[in-house]
């Protein structure tokens, strides 16, 4: 295998500009190009698979089994859903041709966009750097890969992977830290795609402003989980304590508090009891993530409320260790419900009038995730028309990710686009029209001098 060591010392302009320039070669256009640096994605992944689990063990604790499903997975299903459908992808498509422009034919070309910027997470460091990375590169742009310094493990680790294996003019994953990032900011791209906080999304769109660049911005947001008396309680727990304590509630679109009918209310807070409890969320586990670093945990003990924890609240300042915890009689004024949690910690609002609970939901900033659990099709009807949000589930969390032909993206506060399957291919190009005509014939009613009866004919055709 081929190594690029060269490219080390260049700086980031340098690099931006050697991408400006191959790209102007047109070689990231031919599908088996494409094909063949997907393919060696795969390849140097896979092999360097015990160094991208070493790494982000040492970032925040992650197990090897929640690294692959979580993570590494994502990536290497993404790599061959665009391996399999390139060619479909990639090809023109034809539509319909109107009247006033017969005889001829109209077509949509998929066009790479050109140089991208990739800025990553640090909460789920390999997939929400590598699957936009993947979707760019299927469709067949260049591409700077900024992950977050903040996993600074997978951070190295990616950068040794991909910068040793691919050629910088055309791949390069630069490191560093809000400094960098800022530099990076600076140059013109064609596309930014950044995954991260609403706070720092602001920041890079206003920078992608200067340019006109477009952007994604996949951000975040208070995602609502609502149980009504109609919800197989059981069930609803269970997959809730799952997605709401996986990665130790790092996760953007974990259940972010709950909305527990009343008169159910008790009975549940006591089977989400029982499956933390069964799951065994201690410190070291497999199944149980550190906090990422000293300042997100001091934010999170903060919102620790003594007086309201029903179970939970332990937590070790030495391991970045917090007990999955339940906050109860929590008031939507509360400072817990004030932004993104972003931890392990469950608030649990109760409602008597669903409409009621469903309209004052509606008056927040709309969430990246919602999910509704109950087996009534009026409440489910409700929660579909009513409340907007990027996507999610009916009786499940997190899991809506997990398919390919869902679009994943935010809506308002939560983000800007989408990706994921198609969609990611649909996010890095530009939908290109073209119409050919034919030279024969000589339809002669747009052309000047005008009369009323041409007017009278271009009313019938148009």
């Amino acid at each position: 295998m081929h190594c690029f060591p060269k490219f080390e010392s260049m700086d980031i302009q340098e690099i931006s500009s050697a991408q400006k320039a191959f790209f102007k070669t047109h070689k990231t256009k031919s599908i088996k190009f494409r094909k063949m640096y997907l393919e060696k994605l795969k390849e140097i992944i896979t092999q360097n698979e015990e160094l991208l689990y070493k790494a982000i063990e040492k970032d925040f604790g992650k197990s090897r089994f929640d690294t692959f499903t979580t993570e590494l997975s994502f990536v290497l299903k993404d790599i061959d859903y665009y391996i399999k459908n390139l060619k479909t992808l990639s090809k023109p498509q034809k539509v319909s041709t109107n009247l006033a422009n017969q005889i001829g034919k109209s077509l949509i070309y998929p066009e790479p966009l050109g140089c991208i910027l990739v800025i990553g997470a640090w909460n789920y460091p390999y997939q929400l750097s590598l699957s936009p990375l993947v979707a760019a590169l299927a469709a067949g742009n260049c591409c700077i890969l900024k992950p977050s310094e903040i996993a600074e493990n997978t951070m190295e680790a990616m950068a040794k992977i991909i910068n040793e294996n691919f050629p910088s003019e055309y791949v390069y994953v630069y490191k560093g830290g809000i400094n960098e990032t800022t530099d990076l900011l600076k140059l013109r791209f064609d596309k930014i795609f950044f995954t991260g906080s609403t706070k720092v999304g602001k920041i890079v769109y206003k920078a992608a402003a200067e340019n006109l660049t477009p952007v994604t911005l996949e951000l975040g947001g208070k995602s609502p989980a609502i149980i009504t008396k109609e919800a197989n309680l059981e069930v609803s727990a269970k997959r809730i304590v799952w997605g709401k304590f996986l990665n130790a509630g790092q996760t953007c679109v974990a259940p972010d508090y709950l909305v527990v009918e009343e008169s159910v209310k008790e009975q549940f807070l006591e089977m989400l009891r029982k499956y933390i409890k069964e799951f065994k969320y201690e410190p070291g586990s497999e199944q149980y993530t550190r906090i990422i670093n000293q300042r997100n945990f001091q934010r999170l003990i903060q919102l620790i409320q003594k007086d309201k924890v029903y179970f939970g609240g332990n937590y070790s300042e030495e391991k970045l260790y917090i007990e999955p915890t339940i906050l109860t009689d929590i008031e939507w004024k509360d400072p817990v419900m004030e932004e993104e949690i972003f931890g392990p910690i469950l608030p649990v609002i109760s409602f008597t009038h669903y409409n009621q609970m469903i309209n004052t939901i509606t008056e927040l900033e709309k969430p990246l995730a919602a999910y509704l659990f109950t087996n009534n099709p009026e409440e489910k009807e409700i929660f579909k028309q009513k409340i907007s949000f990027g996507g999610g589930c009916i009786n499940d969390v997190v899991m809506h990710l997990s398919n390919d032909h869902l679009p994943f993206g935010g809506v308002g506060n939560s983000g800007i686009g989408h990706y994921h399957g198609k969609y990611g291919f649909e996010t890095f190009s530009h939908q290109k029209s073209i119409l050919e005509r034919v030279t024969w014939g000589k339809p002669n009613i747009k052309y000047p001098p005008y009369s009323d009866k041409k007017l009278k004919w271009i009313k019938k055709l148009l």
